[in-house]
């Protein structure tokens, strides 16, 4: 042991190149400070490509091989260590190109050990016992020439370790990046540029609820949020504007005294170069501050540098969530240092052509953008701050006459003041960030293997071939995509039951849940009709300004993202009646919402499965009801003349008698619908509001809703006899009846039996058993939403007219129900995965990217009849 410590400082993502002689210890460094995934030996390359890793000859392989798993490495954000001796220069300067490319520092890490130790080494063991010595003396001749020209060659740290004991003693002290402040969680306020508009910038942080502090003089030298949250500004606090000093003198203060974060803008980064003393010519602005600072004093002067030089290109904050910027960061420069990092940071990146203003024409990056993280940014000035693919550019031009905007973080609200008076004229007019909203679905966004990360179930795949079969629907068959921003998931159903006569009774729904401890269910009805989505809003401004759509206030389509209606003022005629509905029940106003989403039935069956009915279940009613009578009355009559035919004369009623149940059954899914008279619509669950993802609130508050729907419906119903488009107005919106069960107590789990049998007497289809928390979480992981119980009468739709004879019914009992379930789950956890995109506002091919794969999944293969 040796009481030499040498602690060597390396950045959490870097590149790490062990530079040594044969010998020297780099394969034992690098096992002792490192994990074996993050080392990449060319002993080991050399071994896979030659199976033996002695065999020079592969040796060009070899390295090549290191080159490819370095290079993927580092482009997934790992840190990663390169074991091979890199005593020359030209094998290290393909390693620092690596590095380059991908935007992380290359760190050398030389191990100088005395020759005659090599040697040693070397000499124990039997794969290099026959090494030449001149290769040795050639090697540290190599390693003695490079250790001043590491720098140089670009190794943003050099840790040269001399002699056996410090080698021994060296420690690794991972080091995070300056820019991750991924465990800062916020709440944040992020402040577009300010360009020296002082008064503007202590209004908006009042308007924010910071309490501003001043000095003696009066000067404001600080700002703290009563809640704890953090000010961000994106940079360009100086030049143009009146009071440049006045605006470093706040922000800086609150920096120091931790109350806010700051990047640099290029206004800073030019300001700085000043101040050093470098020649820089006094435009856009910057003479104008470096006027304003001659009359501060030398020591506000060198506090100024030294807050400029401090500046970190960008943030990456809220887990990831965030980042912060001046200028505009892809994802693939998130969390990564680099020159070419710092400049994109700083000054974007530009097409290299001119506008008609001499301007620089810039590379428009956000209209491509894909990342998870919001990147909030200022630079160019734009007349309002609006959203475009998850990025938003909070830079309003105030010093040019326009407005301070702060983003409020994670609300995602806007709050602005506007410019005191036009502080500096611009050289061209203020133009948007891009074009509105964000890019619909596109075929890089959808084709392939695709894997998406949710927050209740992980990461989700989803098929290639499922991916395509998804595709076609999506693009020959659904709504408007921007009206697409949920698809209902499939529901799993009961176990099968060994009670006689029945395929699904409600003890095993009940069971199910008292399995899982869910102590209160709630058993609503199941409707007679198909599943519909409808999106709604409340005038036309709010669907051009959220969903950026111009035509239409809204959209009902099916579980397959199809419209319901051919006739588009039929489905307008729907949306007025929720509209008024919604109005009626004062839910605009309580819920804080210019548009909803809405979780329903729509009625009847036929209206959707028209071409089913007629093609399948009609032709067998039809076919039956053409067949039996004369079978029926040539039985009957030979029995009357004495032929033995009693056993197949009472077959044949049994069977007449289930072909007549089964007519009775679809029949009652089917009624004459002209326009919307004679359709119902039955919802049953808010899905989303602005700002807010409710699908997972109790089923008391869902149901409570809609009971007020339903009834200011009737009331608005009563008082028009007719609507504006002609079509009947009587009640379109249908009740949910509910009864809240115990599955731990008998009595309630029999008083739920008996009210399904009742319902299913009456010819009602079943009942949806769902817990009454909505979403439940409990020891096996997520607990299904719903779980659904098909009379026996419906059933016989769905398995044939003769189901119910036991040869049948013992058949379908063995049918198979873990795929199902397992699909349910997960187009669960994807749809509430978009309505939490949604309400977030993220940008629609984020929304899509959940949709799409609950569609995608539809395809799966799976038993239709479950």
């Amino acid at each position: 042991m040796t009481d030499i410590d040498r602690a060597l400082g390396v950045p959490d993502l870097c590149l790490v190149v062990l530079v040594g002689t044969t010998g020297s210890g780099k394969s034992t460094f690098a096992r002792r400070h490192f994990l074996p995934t993050q080392v990449v030996s060319s002993d080991a390359c050399r071994g896979m490509v030659a199976d033996d890793e002695n065999d020079q000859s592969a040796t060009p392989d070899a390295f090549d091989l290191l080159h490819y798993i370095v290079g993927k490495r580092l482009a997934a954000g790992r840190l990663t260590v390169v074991d091979a001796t890199n005593v020359q220069s030209d094998s290290r300067r393909s390693l620092v190109r690596l590095a380059r490319e991908h935007d992380v520092l290359p760190v050398a890490v030389v191990l100088d050990v005395p020759e005659g130790v090599c040697q040693e080494r070397n000499a124990q063991r039997p794969d290099r016992a026959g090494l030449p010595r001149q290769v040795l003396v050639r090697q540290r001749r190599e390693l003695r020439r490079s250790l001043g020209a590491l720098q140089r060659e670009g190794f943003r740290k050099v840790h040269v370790l001399r002699g056996v004991q410090e080698v021994e003693a060296a420690r690794i002290v991972l080091e995070r990046r300056y820019n991750d402040l991924r465990e800062r969680t916020g709440p944040f306020d992020i402040v577009g540029d300010v360009h020296g508009c002082r008064s503007e910038l202590e209004e908006l942080l009042g308007e924010l609820g910071y309490v501003v502090r001043r000095d003696g003089a009066g000067r404001p030298v600080d700002a703290e949020h009563p809640q704890g949250r953090t000010a961000v500004f994106v940079g360009d606090l100086v030049d143009r504007g009146p009071d440049s000093p006045g605006v470093l003198r706040l922000v800086m203060g609150m920096v120091e005294a931790g109350h806010a974060l700051c990047v640099p803008g290029n206004h800073e980064n030019k300001l700085g170069r000043f101040l050093k003393g470098r020649a820089v010519q006094p435009t856009h602005g910057l003479a104008e501050t470096v006027e304003q600072l001659a009359g501060e004093g030398e020591e506000f002067r060198a506090r100024v540098a030294a807050f400029v030089d401090s500046l970190i290109s960008h943030y990456v904050l809220d887990e990831g969530k965030l980042v912060v910027c001046h200028a505009g960061l892809p994802e693939k420069y998130h969390g990564r240092t680099s020159g070419r990092v710092r400049s994109h940071a700083l000054y974007g990146d530009t097409t290299g052509e001119t506008d008609e203003y001499g301007l620089p024409v810039r590379y428009p990056w956000a209209e491509d953008y894909r990342g998870r993280a919001a990147v909030v940014y200022g630079h160019t000035p734009v007349p309002t701050a609006s959203w475009l693919n998850n990025t938003l550019c909070v830079d309003t031009g105030c010093v040019f006459g326009g407005a301070l905007t702060a983003l409020r973080w994670p609300e995602r609200s806007l709050v602005a003041v506007p410019a005191e008076r036009v502080w500096y004229e611009p050289v061209r007019p203020l133009r948007p960030a891009g074009p509105s909203g964000s890019r619909p679905l596109d075929l890089a966004d959808v084709t392939g293997r695709r894997v998406v990360e949710t927050a209740r179930q992980g990461r989700l795949a989803v098929r290639e071939e499922n991916a395509a079969a998804a595709l076609e629907v999506m693009s020959r068959f659904a709504v408007d995509p921007r009206w697409l921003v949920y698809l209902p998931p499939t529901m799993a159903p009961c176990a099968t039951s060994t009670a006689d006569g029945y395929l699904e009774h409600p003890a095993e729904a009940f069971a199910a849940y008292r399995a899982e401890g869910v102590r209160r269910v709630v058993c609503e009805e199941k409707h007679m009709g198909s599943r519909a989505v409808a999106v709604v809003c409340r005038d036309a401004e709010v669907a051009r300004e959220r969903f950026g759509v111009t035509v239409g206030t809204g959209a009902v389509y099916t579980r397959t993202g199809r419209p319901f209606f051919d006739r588009p003022e039929v489905t307008e005629a729907v949306l007025a009646r929720l509209r008024q509905a919604v109005e009626g029940a004062g839910l605009w106003e309580e819920l804080e919402t210019g548009w909803l989403a809405l979780d329903a039935e729509l009625l009847p069956w036929s209206l959707k499965a028209s071409g089913l009915l007629r093609r399948q279940y009609a032709a067998v009613g039809a076919a039956a009801g053409a067949v039996f009578p004369p079978v029926l009355a040539a039985l009957s009559g030979a029995a009357e003349r004495g032929v033995d035919v009693g056993e197949l004369l009472e077959r044949q009623r049994g069977r007449s008698g289930d072909a007549s149940a089964f007519r009775d059954a679809y029949r009652r899914y089917c009624w004459t619908v002209d326009g919307l008279d004679g359709v119902r619509l039955a919802p049953f669950q808010l899905l989303a509001v602005q700002g807010r993802n409710v699908a997972t609130l109790p089923h008391s508050v869902h149901l409570d809703w809609i009971d007020r729907l339903v009834a200011a419906d009737r009331v608005g119903a009563g008082r028009d006899e007719q609507s504006q488009s002609g079509i009947n107005n009587r009640p379109l919106l249908h009740p949910t009846r509910r009864l809240v069960v115990d599955p731990h107590d008998a009595d309630s789990v029999a008083e739920g039996t008996a009210w399904w049998l009742g319902l299913t007497a009456e010819g009602g289809e079943g009942m949806v058993v769902k817990p009454a928390e909505a979403f439940v979480r409990g020891e096996r992981g997520v607990v299904q939403p719903g779980i659904k119980c098909r009379g026996r009468e419906y059933l016989r739709i769905i398995y044939g007219p003769e189901y119910t004879r036991p040869e049948h019914l013992d058949r379908l009992r063995s049918r198979s129900l873990g795929h199902k379930r397992s699909l349910a789950l997960r187009e669960y956890a994807l749809g509430l995965e978009a309505l939490d995109r949604l309400a977030a506002g993220e940008p629609l091919w984020r929304v899509h990217e959940a949709v799409f794969a609950v569609l995608a999944l539809e395809s799966e293969p799976v038993d239709p009849r479950l």
